[in-house]
């Protein structure tokens, strides 16, 4: 730094004597002007060296100002971290010292604790010597009593044996007086038995027969009449015992009175979705009752579509899909094509979660898979307007109240009484009844004969074997016949539509059939590869015939055939 101030002086003296040595010798050779001229020279270059001398010591002191400030800041700074360490340094040694005094104090409490439970143990030791004492003395007390007591004994057990002796003798004066007096008894009888047979013209043997017959036939009329007193008691208790059970089971369980309905409401966050939902020319609208087979109403009812048709699983489909096209915003043929299949099989996944947890609501375990699937497609299907799932459950907690009552198995009546309607949510063997049905399904899935004979017997289509068969028939009949359980009328029209589309689907060439329109319309898709143009209408024709001759319904039904053809090819 000092170097630096020096420099430039010691160069703007070596000028200015420059300057000097020049102007002399300027001023030797040359004029007076020369001499001014070299004057005014150096006076320039002085000043020159003069400005840079003072440009350098500003300079120099504005640096010798910053190094200082820095100093100072870092000076500062330094004690800052000198006070932050020395704090860090305190609140650690505080914490510390909280710390020890914390785990001071629970050590502290937990020998007293100790010796606390040292001083009970030493006063419960102190109070079993004391009882061990009192009961030892009282052992004592008892043996002397009882060695008073065993010499009494002995001495009266003495005096028994002479009585003994006595008795013995007495006896056999007895034994021979009764021997004497049986000779004699004996001796008369005969003499009287005699005198009676010359009497009466009749023998002993006769006779005795005779009474034998009379007291028989006395006996057996007696004993009718007794019984039939004993049935008749019987069944009235049982009749009151069961009327009981019956009216404390229906109370102890609460059940819902709705109703399936046959139509879903479909809730839309605006009205302008309808439009949408519709498509141009209304494509959307029909590919997507094509693809579920259900019917879609879209009037004035706001922000809202009605989904319309008889079996609550396609419902369901059309529903979930809808609700993932609406959220997706991509509505077309293709599109719903491509979500109405992913929805089914994500409906396949929720049915069997919804078995699962039906059985581990009702605590039954071991049932099959198929079962337990199955269980879960009760939720989507109904008995004259009864949800079969919430019908199969009620009947399964009826069971088991009723069995507790009786002392018959629970578990078992329980697991039947879920079971009994499996029958009507199975794909296979339409033709046999439910009851029937829902049998072979259990034995196949190895189920126990009880389980077996009560599903198949709860219509009294086979005969009952077990005590939990007229259970479940009773319990079945209590959950169906309570009011606002069931509605007759609503499975007529379910059994009608669902006649309909089999009527359909048993023709040659037919894929799927749905009835729509609350069954005014019936829509027939057929295979293209199997059916032409010319068939269809021929199909169409023998379809309409068939429901003429065969079926009964008010007014007309429309058969409607589609044949679609499509060529589908990828470019890879």
């Amino acid at each position: 730094m000092i170097e630096q101030i020096i420099l430039p002086i010691i160069l703007a003296i070596v000028g200015i004597a420059v300057g000097l040595f020049f102007g002399k010798k300027t001023a030797k050779t040359e004029d007076a002007k020369a001499l001014e001229l070299a004057e005014k020279e150096a006076a320039q270059r002085l000043k020159l060296a003069n400005q840079e001398v003072q440009t350098l010591l500003g300079q120099a002191q504005m640096e010798a100002k910053a190094e200082k400030v820095k100093a100072e800041a870092e000076i500062k700074e330094s004690k800052i971290l000198a006070k932050e360490a020395a704090l860090k340094i305190k609140t650690e040694a505080e914490k510390a010292k909280s710390q020890a005094e914390k785990e001071a104090n629970k050590i502290s409490k937990e020998l007293n604790k100790r010796e606390n439970d040292l001083r009970s143990e030493q006063n419960k030791i102190k109070n079993l010597e004391n009882t061990l004492n009192q009961k030892n003395n009282n052992l004592k007390t008892k043996e002397k009593e009882v060695e008073k007591l065993k010499e009494k004994f002995q001495s009266k057990n003495k005096e028994l044996e002479g009585q003994k002796s006595a008795l013995e003798t007495d006896r056999k004066e007895v034994n021979d007086i009764k021997s004497r007096l049986k000779t004699k008894e004996n001796a008369i009888d005969e003499k009287l038995a005699m005198e009676l047979e010359k009497i009466a013209g009749i023998s002993a043997e006769e006779a005795k027969e005779k009474l034998k017959e009379a007291m028989v036939k006395k006996a057996e009329t007696e004993a009718m009449a007794l019984t039939k007193d004993i049935i008749d008691e019987a069944k009235m208790q049982a009749n009151k015992e069961a009327k009981k059970i019956v009216i404390q089971t229906i109370q102890r369980v609460a059940a819902e009175h709705t109703i399936e309905n046959a139509v879903s409401v479909f809730n839309l966050d605006s009205d302008e979705l309808k439009g949408q939902i519709i498509g141009r020319e209304g494509r959307n609208i029909r590919a997507l009752e094509a693809a579920t087979g259900v019917e879609i109403i879209v009037d004035d009812t706001p922000e809202a579509v009605i989904i319309s048709g008889y079996d609550p699983y396609r419902r369901e489909i059309c529903r979930l899909s809808m609700q993932r096209l609406v959220a997706d915003g991509r509505i077309h043929p293709a599109r719903i094509e491509e979500v109405v299949a992913k929805t089914r099989k994500q409906l396949e996944q929720q049915i069997v979660e919804i078995g699962e947890r039906t059985v581990i609501d009702l605590n039954i375990h071991g049932l099959h898979p198929q079962l337990v699937r199955l269980v879960g497609k009760m939720r989507f299907r109904s008995s004259y307007g009864q949800n079969l799932l919430q019908h199969s459950r009620e009947t399964a907690n009826l069971c088991a109240i009723m069995a507790t009552e009786l002392k018959v198995s629970p578990k078992m009546a329980k697991r039947a009484g879920l079971l009994h309607d499996i029958g009507k949510v199975s794909d296979e063997d339409p033709d046999l009844s439910h009851a029937i049905l829902g049998m072979k399904l259990a034995e196949k899935y190895n189920e126990k004969p009880e389980i077996c004979n009560a599903i198949g017997a709860h219509h009294d289509e086979i005969e009952m074997k077990y005590m939990i068969s007229p259970l479940v028939q009773a319990c079945d009949a209590i959950s169906g016949s309570r009011p606002g359980a069931r509605r007759e009328i609503l499975e007529q029209y379910l059994k009608r539509i669902k006649d309909l589309e089999e009527l359909a689907t048993s023709k040659e060439g037919v894929d799927k059939a749905y009835a729509i329109q609350a069954g005014r319309e019936l829509r027939v898709i057929v295979s293209s590869d199997n059916v032409t143009d010319d068939n269809s209408e021929t199909l169409s024709f023998e379809i309409a015939n068939e429901i003429q001759n065969t079926m009964q319904y008010p007014g007309q039904i429309k058969v409607t055939v589609i044949r679609e053809k499509r060529a589908v090819n990828f470019a890879k």
